[in-house]
């Protein structure tokens, strides 16, 4: 059998792949809903893109109450590096979207582009696993996160009793994780 190439399509995903089957099931309305979230996944990520650009360009945009605009100047105001990996092992990693420590403080932003409320979660397990790889106890530092959603900025300084749980959570649950992988394989 000659097979037809289509090498312009590979790494893709179809919005209506097999792997993802279960639009077999869905209404008309469903499938609306469904393609819409992915439309603004894909924007969202653009405009991550965009505000990383300007960040590490030092690129300030027009001084408004807007998401963007504000998440990007604060980030450059800040000195903040976009887009930062936070590693800890293979099994638990993330990217920052904007992170700074300097003078005993760390600083993560995060931009929230979509309509599902943010949790402050995702920021307290960022800043876990900033002090895991680099060593930092987290009463020994302050911290501030910041989330940027919907024209708005949520604010929390968490402390130390807040992240250290978090990071012993990463700890445990890595070795757990490892021992299975050793049994599995």
């Amino acid at each position: 059998m000659n097979w037809n190439r289509h090498s312009e399509l590979e790494g893709m995903h179809a919005v209506l792949s097999a792997s993802k089957y279960y639009w077999t099931g869905y209404s008309e309305e469903k499938l609306a809903e469904y393609y819409k979230r992915q439309l603004a996944a894909a924007k969202g990520t653009e405009l991550h893109a965009f505000a990383a650009s300007c960040i590490r360009l030092g690129q300030k945009l027009p001084k408004q109450k807007k998401t963007l605009n504000a998440y990007v100047n604060d980030a450059i105001g800040y000195r903040m590096s976009p887009e930062v990996l936070l590693y800890y092992s293979p099994n638990c990693f993330g990217t920052a979207d904007a992170i700074a420590f300097r003078n005993d403080t760390l600083r993560i932003h995060d931009l929230k582009t979509g309509e599902i409320p943010a949790h402050i979660e995702q920021l307290m397990v960022y800043a876990a696993l900033f002090c895991l790889e680099y060593r930092i106890k987290p009463g020994a530092i302050k911290t501030e996160l910041r989330i940027y959603q919907n024209d708005e900025v949520l604010f929390h300084l968490p402390e130390a009793n807040e992240i250290a749980p978090i990071m012993d959570k990463i700890i445990a649950f890595d070795k757990i994780i490892n021992r299975i992988r050793e049994e599995e394989g």
